[in-house]
């Protein structure tokens, strides 16, 4: 009876353990990352994560706060990164202590010539020893610190406001032009480094503030001599960004703690999410505002949701500056000759030649197997079109029939590639292009009906054709038994209508405070030349394995950093302006580009 109790006991013990087991399990899956702000650090002496730690013992019951707290902010304003279930967020919200809380949430980057034609050139009066003594802070995916963009020789050592570090960690040395480094340990962000693997703060950094380098090209297109607007800057980068471009803003805003208390000048923001964050859930317009409090001006890339971006800016708060997109007098064209002699022009950044060679041209049931005729009645017809033309975007098509769309836009579960080796595939949208490279065709014809003064670059020989140009090549493989055609390697002329706002930068008003007008600013984002990662592929595919030291992208991304050059442009001469005032002095300035 005695044994028959006891096994009674221990199961029932048993039982009990492994219910506050699973209980605890389900309670730390249940957990999700929160940011905590709470304003300005207190006057006097006070120790934040000692005081982070207590505030979480309040309200956390089933875990230590060591599991549970994440990062203190601590060095530039006050607040905290916890894991936390729903009942401790509500409990939390309701102290006095805390101004608001908000999930970390992902953000995303927003991807030479340029400052000639801003009339910034080579005589524009300087003053080298008060620029570098400027520190440009670069809030982005790091940097490629063997560039010679980023070169120290001729640099004294860093100034004696310098308060930050180099922590740049594994392989990354910094040097006195790069005077400091760190990186941020999340989920979303390359591990042990900051050394940019992705190449877009390297082109930021060296925009703003990159040495003067001659000899610069991609591949032979746009040579010439390439720098920053200070090149006599230093630079400090922060990288919150990892490989897959998404950056956390728990990240971002530890980015921003420690470049103002480090001691930066000017912060670059070029990354931000899709439309307006009320301010007290904003990382960059938190992080920017306790800049602005030191006497620190941010620049913020406006946004790349293009027409789509109106009430969608994402950079809205005053104390910072919005910067919009816009094109310079240099643009990249390409040409495709037809079997029948017609000369199209199109626009790509195309580096590849196919030395006179012509190649079949495939399209729709030549390029697949798998798809069927049948799949074609999604597409959406089109009086200006002879036959079809795709939605814009495939989101529409998936949300409207809940499929997949069919092989005139070259989808990778359509195209084969035993059908399209060796071939130049046509596609209806842009992005075929990295299908066709991927199934080992010899070429791509892409319709581009989004963005026509906006060139990209492609991973094989490929030109991307407005309506008007790809309804004639249709209508010559339509009409042509053995349709070829030979895509020429890209060329540069001079663009007579720039500069314009580009398509892709987003527009304003926004919703969130619409008596402020956003962006404030443009500048050249368009096909900009600039510094690079070499391990970082060119257009952005896994499968293009071409290493190069500067590259060409565009995106507001691009145009944030050029006003950055001229707010630090504007320092060296006016050390004692505020953000305010250096902001008013860019806004109510104008000049003639040409």
């Amino acid at each position: 009876m005695a044994n028959y109790r006891f096994l009674l006991f221990l199961d029932i013990f048993l039982i009990l353990m492994v219910g506050m087991s699973l209980s605890i399990i389900a309670t730390n899956n249940d957990r999700k990352a929160y940011i905590v702000y709470m304003g300005s650090l207190p006057v006097g002496e006070y120790l934040p994560t000692s005081n982070h730690r207590s505030i979480l013992q309040q309200v956390i019951k089933d875990s230590s706060t060591a599991d549970t707290l994440i990062r203190s902010y601590k060095r530039s304003f006050n607040g905290f990164v916890a894991k936390l279930t729903d009942e401790e967020v509500k409990k939390l919200a309701s102290m006095k202590e805390v101004l608001s809380i908000f999930p970390n949430q992902i953000l995303h980057l927003h991807t030479t010539r340029s400052w000639d034609f801003m009339g910034f050139n080579n005589t524009a009066r300087r003053n080298p020893t008060m620029e570098s003594n400027v520190i440009i802070g670069v809030i982005d995916t790091g940097i490629w610190p063997e560039s010679p963009s980023f070169s120290d020789e001729g640099f004294g050592p860093a100034p004696k406001k310098w308060k930050g570090a180099c922590r740049g960690g594994k392989n990354f040395t910094c040097n006195n032009k790069i005077i400091g480094a760190r990186f941020y340990q999340s989920s979303t962000s390359s591990g042990g480094s900051a050394r940019d693997e992705v190449g877009h703060g390297s082109h930021t950094a060296s925009t703003a503030a990159g040495n003067e380098v001659k000899d610069v090209s991609f591949f032979g297109l746009a040579q010439g001599t390439t720098r920053g607007g200070v090149p006599s800057a230093r630079i400090a980068a922060y990288k919150v960004c990892g490989p897959d471009r998404t950056c956390a803003s728990a990240d971002i805003l530890a980015g921003f703690d420690d470049a103002i208390a480090d001691g930066v000048d000017i912060l670059t923001v070029s990354l931000g999410g899709s439309g307006s964050v009320v301010f007290f859930n904003d990382v960059i317009a938190i992080g920017s505002f306790h800049a602005m409090e030191k006497g620190i001006l941010t620049l913020n890339s406006a946004g790349n949701d293009g027409a789509a971006g109106v009430l969608r800016v994402s950079s809205v708060a005053t104390w910072m500056l919005a910067v919009a997109a816009s094109t310079t007098d240099r643009k990249f064209i390409d040409k495709v000759v037809l079997g029948n002699g017609e000369t199209l022009t199109g626009f790509s950044v195309n580096s590849f030649t196919s030395k006179g060679k012509k190649l079949p041209i495939v399209y729709g049931n030549d390029v697949s197997r798998n798809c069927s005729e049948l799949s074609a009645g999604l597409v959406q017809r089109d009086k200006h079109f002879d036959s079809f033309v795709p939605y814009k975007r495939i989101s529409e098509i998936t949300k409207k029939f809940h499929c997949c769309f069919p092989y005139r836009l070259c989808l990778e579960s359509c195209v084969d590639s035993h059908l399209v080796k060796g071939k130049i595939t046509m596609c209806d949208q842009f992005v075929g292009n990295f299908v066709a490279d991927d199934a080992g065709a010899g070429g791509s014809i892409v319709l581009n009906d989004q963005f026509d003064n906006v060139s990209f670059v492609t991973p094989l020989p490929a030109v991307a054709l407005n309506v008007r140009n790809y309804i004639l090549v249709k209508s010559y493989v339509n009409s042509t038994k053995n349709p070829v055609a030979e895509i020429l390697s890209g060329e540069t002329i001079k663009d007579l209508y720039s500069p314009v706002v580009a398509q892709f930068s987003s527009l304003g008003p926004n919703f969130i405070a619409p008596d402020i007008l956003k962006p404030d600013i443009t500048a050249p984002g368009v096909d900009i030349l600039a510094a690079y990662s070499p391990i970082a592929p060119p257009s952005e595919t896994s499968g293009d394995k071409r290493q190069l030291k500067y590259s060409v992208l565009s995106g507001t991304s691009m145009s944030c950093p050029h006003v950055a050059g001229v707010a630090a442009y504007v320092k060296t001469f006016h050390s004692d302006w505020s953000p305010s005032a250096i902001k008013s002095a860019l806004m109510t300035t104008d000049f003639l580009c040409r």
